[in-house]
């Protein structure tokens, strides 16, 4: 009995072995955190991008000499270029007033990628503005 147990507390407190359980398991709670953080900038650049593609789109829309289908149409033009075709498929325009001027609204809605490139279709809503230029 007594001996029985002493093999028991031995194996018990006995430590060999563990090093590759816990390089396992760290292992895959860093690969996840850096995962993570990846994709978290991967969307951020998304975001940014369609912001960019958004507002240039608005300030060509904004020209003396364009109109609003001409900034949709440079706006698909960038988002597609950039992020591909599926990034480019609901781009709305219209004009609006932002601080008592005239201004032209490009909105985009793409979806919000949560795992690579696929993810929630829709979620991502952004806009870009840009000052009426006047006719004379």
């Amino acid at each position: 009995m007594r001996d029985a147990r002493r093999a028991l507390q031995r194996r018990l407190t006995d430590d060999r072995g563990s090093a590759p359980v816990e390089f396992v398991l760290v292992g895959v709670l860093l690969t996840m955190l850096t995962l993570s953080v990846l994709q978290v900038a991967f969307a951020l650049h998304i975001r940014t991008t369609l912001i960019d593609a958004a507002a240039e789109g608005a300030r060509h829309a904004a020209l003396a000499d364009s109109d609003l289908r001409a900034g949709v149409d440079r706006t698909r033009e960038l988002i597609s270029t950039a992020l591909g075709e599926g990034y480019a498929q609901s781009i709305s325009a219209g004009t609006g007033a932002f601080g008592g001027h005239p201004v032209v609204v490009i909105t985009v809605t793409a979806p919000l990628p949560l795992i690579g490139m696929a993810g929630l279709p829709e979620a991502l809503e952004v806009s870009g503005r840009a000052a009426l230029e006047p006719l004379r």
